[in-house]
């Protein structure tokens, strides 16, 4: 009978690179800056929104088609079916739907960012109003404790009728 070997079962982990050690592994990919990327997509999108757009697909699609029916059959490229029109719109449109979706993405990130510096603002809109209210209020407790003009000159009309009868010869009574 044979003997069965079990093979080592590779357990998780980095991946293994057929690297030696030490030595830098070299970008094959061009660096792409994302910022610039994430503008033309959105310059994309925000153009395939438009009816200018659809105006040109649509004159191109009818010239297209108008060339490779009415156009001799030397000269057509693609024939009816127009398997290599479909082929173009399918392309175009698997690059538009990420541009798309790459753009809604960003556009998400701002509105987030805006809603929380709006959220901010509107906190300290409520606390410097509740501050204003709390002020208010203050000032009113203090002008109930404060003595005001009519309520001397009654007190001082009241004073002046205890300390008795005028004469003509006096001064006439405060008016209040």
């Amino acid at each position: 009978m044979a003997e069965y070997r079990r093979r080592p079962i590779r357990t998780a982990g980095p991946p293994r690179l057929d690297v030696p050690r030490g030595a830098t592994r070299r970008r094959v990919l061009p660096r792409m800056d994302a910022e610039a990327f994430g503008t033309l997509s959105e310059r994309f999108a925000r153009f395939l929104g438009t009816a200018r757009f659809l105006g040109y697909m649509t004159g191109f699609v009818a010239i297209w088609i108008g060339w490779n029916v009415a156009a001799p059959d030397r000269l057509r490229w693609d024939h009816y079916p127009f398997i290599f029109l479909t082929l173009i719109l399918s392309l175009q449109a698997s690059y538009a739907a990420p541009l798309i979706l790459l753009a809604q993405n960003r556009q998400a990130d701002r509105d987030r960012v805006q809603y929380e510096q709006d959220r901010g603002l509107s906190e300290r809109a409520v606390a410097d109003a509740e501050y204003l209210a709390r002020e208010v209020a203050a000032i009113r407790v203090s002008l109930g404790e404060v003595a005001t003009r009519d309520y001397l000159r009654g007190e001082l009309q009241r004073l002046l009728d205890e300390l008795g009868p005028r004469t003509s010869e006096d001064e006439p009574p405060i008016a209040s």
